[in-house]
């Protein structure tokens, strides 16, 4: 599998730098790469550019340091994130597209919530897009 980042433009107010910028879509893409690899069955491959990120919550500048450099996770703020795909099995494609993934619920993921990972959600989110889009080929809800 080929996780390829690529960027766009996104609104500057959800990241605190370029260099976090860079650093989230790296982190996302090597994920992507990981589990893409073990979850994709054999024979089959696929091709993702990420195209865009907004994470789950965003700053609040107005409270006091440190506070004002911590992101604040509230259910009106899910991660976002937009994606192009491939999906191919000796040479044929089975399923593509572009998708903007989002989970409104994300404040309830357990898993997510228990882990100590930066990206905790935003991982968990993509993992069950990879699931459903890439393995199962299910199509995307619309």
């Amino acid at each position: 599998m080929r996780a390829a980042p690529s960027s766009t433009l996104v609104d500057s107010r959800d990241f605190r730098s370029a260099s976090e910028r860079e650093g989230i879509f790296r982190e996302l893409s090597r994920f992507l790469q990981r589990t893409g690899d073990r979850l994709l069955p054999p024979g089959r491959s696929a091709t993702i550019e990420i195209l865009s990120v907004r994470p789950g919550g965003q700053f609040e500048p107005w409270r006091q340091p440190p506070g004002d450099q911590i992101r604040v996770l509230r259910d009106v703020t899910p991660p976002r994130i937009m994606l192009r795909y491939a999906v191919t099995k000796r040479g044929r494609t089975l399923a593509r597209g572009e998708e903007q993934v989002t989970d409104i619920d994300y404040l309830n993921d357990i898993g997510a919530r228990a882990s100590s990972d930066r990206l905790a959600y935003e991982k968990s989110m993509l993992r069950d897009w990879l699931r459903d889009r890439l393995v199962k080929l299910k199509p995307a809800r619309g």
